[in-house]
């Protein structure tokens, strides 16, 4: 398996494959892949996330998007993902994981996005599948959180599905879509998923020396 898949660059330190689907850091060559999936299914993501840039999808808020990156990376903060299906690197979607806490701690917060034309065919609950074991096994971390709205069932069920436990209802936890809204708390610890049967074994190839 080759660690850089046609058109990357040095920039991609890490991949992470499994089932037919590859997760690798954005590079710049991704543009206009993400800004056309991102474009048409600006509608069907808008409700379930935070209002866009208003040069979201130019060449330059996409550059400054990899520069954000680059830096919460090397500050051992976050790392973003796209989501590839192997067999044509046909770009599906994408996964954060943000708010990385060491320390006794150990936790960092998953996000992901999809397009719509991808959306309810089971590539994120294969994305998610992929992520876990680099999160616990690798990362080392113990805890990894989700937060979705009450009314967005399918996210709901993606989490329930992947092994995530309902924690809480938190009252306008995040600003979405302009205004302040209401979450359903989930979590995952190493545990939960270690107990779990037919887990996901994905291939990892490279490593950031700033999350070891």
């Amino acid at each position: 398996m080759a660690l850089l898949r046609p058109g990357s660059s040095t920039d991609t330190e890490l991949l992470i494959e499994a089932g037919g689907y590859y997760l690798r850091p954005p590079v710049m060559y991704d543009f206009r892949n993400w800004s056309s999936l991102r474009a048409e299914s600006r509608a069907f993501l808008k409700p379930w996330e935070p209002l866009w840039p208003s040069d979201d999808l130019t060449r330059s808020g996409f550059r400054r998007r990899l520069r954000r990156y680059a830096r919460d990376r090397k500050e051992g903060r976050s790392l973003s993902f796209l989501l590839f299906r192997a067999r044509n690197d046909e770009l599906l979607g994408g996964l954060t994981l943000s708010n990385i806490r060491r320390g006794v701690s150990q936790t960092a917060t998953l996000g992901y996005w999809m397009g719509q034309r991808f959306a309810g065919k089971g590539h994120m609950s294969s994305a998610v599948a992929m992520i876990l074991p680099f999160c616990f096994d690798v990362l080392n971390l113990h805890r990894i959180e989700a937060a979705c709205l009450p009314t967005n069932s399918p996210s709901i069920r993606l989490l329930e599905n992947a092994g995530f436990h309902r924690e809480g209802y938190a009252r306008n936890y995040l600003l979405i879509n302009g205004s302040w809204q209401d979450h359903l708390l989930f979590a995952c610890l190493a545990e939960d998923h270690a107990s779990r049967p037919g887990r996901v074994a994905p291939s990892i190839e490279g490593i950031l020396k700033e999350f070891l």
